[in-house]
């Protein structure tokens, strides 16, 4: 299944993860490959381009970090 945005099944978990456990961000990959039970390699190589590119994650130098579209296409409040 993938949604409007192009976005599969694992591509929404990887979202909801960071979002949920972990505040937003910033969130290192062997933590978001733990909690969403995937490889590090496949997040990092199949997932995690195309949600930087499409303006859902951001990488930081402290790990990886949603973006206000993210919770928005989520229908996620942000957190004051």
């Amino acid at each position: 299944q993938i949604d409007s945005d192009g976005l599969d099944e694992m591509d929404l978990r990887i979202l909801e993860v960071i979002i949920q456990n972990f505040r937003g961000g910033p969130v290192g990959l062997k933590n978001i490959a733990v909690s969403v039970g995937e490889e590090e390699e496949a997040i990092e190589d199949v997932y995690e381009p195309y949600l930087i590119k499409n303006g859902f994650i951001n990488r930081t130098p402290r790990g990886r970090v949603v973006t206000d579209y993210a919770y928005k296409h989520l229908g996620i409040q942000l957190a004051e």
